[in-house]
């Protein structure tokens, strides 16, 4: 996690799983261009970058700095278009029912802090009211971190269910490039 000592985003958060993600993103194709670099995410007051296997930190730490310091001198916005900035996922619509809108609310408040704080995020992506199954996709650290199916069914699973009793379940939803990814590596 890097913090450059400024608000990174001001709503929400952005995931950036590949190269071809960040297109948008000045500053996520910056970091994108130095080696060795995999995935790349923007939290409230933080970068969080990833990096390949057979990089080292003590390269990348300095390129990662000099990147993001060059980002915010140069004046340019942290997206080319700005209705990709904010992630709407947990606001509260007037269509959603109250079942939707505690579930919004318990991700925003609750939730989302506690995951932000491992350097990740966490987006909303549904309610099956038939099968009581919220679906969510995990981003930034925690997208491919090994304990996130845990945090996913343990600490999230279980704090939605015992605060709105319709919640039977929580399924993560992979989004198209890392299921690609998962199929070409798995």
């Amino acid at each position: 996690m890097f913090y450059p000592g400024k608000p990174v985003m001001e709503v929400g958060s952005a995931d950036f799983p590949n190269a071809r993600s960040a297109m948008n993103s000045p500053l996520a194709k910056a970091l994108y261009g130095i080696d060795g670099i995999t995935r790349v995410f923007f939290g409230s007051d933080f970068v969080t970058v990833t990096k390949s296997e057979d990089a080292s930190w003590d390269f990348l730490k300095p390129e990662i700095f000099a990147a993001i310091m060059d980002f915010y001198t140069s004046g340019k916005p942290l997206f080319l278009d700005s209705n990709a900035a904010a992630a709407m996922d947990t606001a509260i619509n007037e269509d959603d029912s109250e079942t939707v809108a505690m579930i919004k609310e318990l991700l925003e408040t609750r939730i989302r802090p506690a995951v932000q704080d491992d350097g990740g995020d966490i987006e909303y992506r549904g309610f099956d009211t038939e099968t009581g199954i919220v679906k969510l996709t995990m981003q930034g650290a925690c997208s491919g971190c090994p304990s996130s199916s845990v945090t996913l069914k343990s600490g999230i699973e279980n704090m939605l269910m015992h605060y709105v009793p319709e919640v039977k379940g929580v399924e993560q939803e992979l989004d198209a490039a890392e299921d690609e990814d998962a199929t070409l590596t798995g």
